[in-house]
């Protein structure tokens, strides 16, 4: 018998432990939305517009556009890579394990509430 929730969290776990194909659209969802999430926090970071990044980059603003667009799926190394110069940044890939990737995220979020508050 399962157990009844209100927790809604819960309730996602349980459907993602039950569907895999579903687990991985919203994992594949998760990454798309953590890079546009990034893309946009670090321009905004150096307090420039689209089109200002965009001129640095060498780009179009409808790029930088895009790229901070969560639905946006065909991220480019070379192009984060681009923008990381641009802004005296670096680009760091890692290989995680999945279980660990949704907790990392979680973490990341709590601290920057944190610093914004």
């Amino acid at each position: 018998m399962v157990r009844a929730t209100r927790n809604i969290a819960e309730v996602v776990r349980r459907k993602l432990a039950a569907d895999q194909v579903l687990a991985e659209a919203v994992h594949r969802e998760r990454f798309n939305a953590n890079v546009a999430s990034e893309v946009l926090a670090i321009r905004e970071q150096a307090g420039l517009t689209q089109k200002q990044l965009a001129d640095r980059v060498g780009t179009h603003q409808s790029v930088i556009a895009r790229l901070e667009d969560a639905d946006y799926e065909s991220h480019s190394l070379k192009m984060l890579q681009r923008i990381a110069d641009a802004l005296g940044k670096g680009v760091e890939i890692r290989f995680v394990e999945q279980d660990a990737t949704a907790e990392r995220r979680d973490a990341s979020r709590s601290r920057r509430k944190k610093v914004r508050a």
